[in-house]
């Protein structure tokens, strides 16, 4: 049996990570999710949250990650996500400044309008947890 997993975490622009990993965390429609070697194989849609992973030297990384799709087959994990970020990267005043617009709008807002700030504040929300 395999102990690592193949992770790739692709955005549009670029590719954020390829690397040999020991555990995945991130998080879904149902909640957070763990993948480590061996996993079954799967396909899910993701939601934006701080994504952390070990990597084979143990050491423990974080990056923000948006909403996009997570593919688990042998011992490969593709991630692909809208937009992903290292803390050092997020600009916090502009995190800041997009989730007080975010709630600005759902103070005032309903239906369709709604459900994107809705978005907009946890995108907001995470981007500010990742950079802490």
């Amino acid at each position: 049996m395999k102990d690592t997993l193949k992770l790739s975490i692709l955005t549009p622009d670029r590719v954020l990570f390829s690397g040999e990993i020991k555990e995945l965390m991130t998080e879904n429609e149902l909640g957070r999710i763990s993948i480590l070697p061996n996993h079954v194989a799967m396909i899910c849609s993701l939601i934006p949250t701080v994504t952390t992973f070990i990597e084979e030297n143990s050491n423990e990384k974080k990056v923000f990650s948006s909403s996009g799709v997570l593919k688990v087959k042998e011992n490969e994990i593709e991630m692909l996500c809208e937009t992903a970020e290292w803390p050092e990267e997020i600009d916090i005043e502009r995190a800041e400044a997009s989730m007080k617009k975010a709630e600005e709008i759902l103070e005032k807002s309903s239906g369709h309008e709604n459900k994107r700030a809705e978005l907009k504040l946890r995108r907001s929300m995470m981007r500010i947890l990742a950079k802490h």
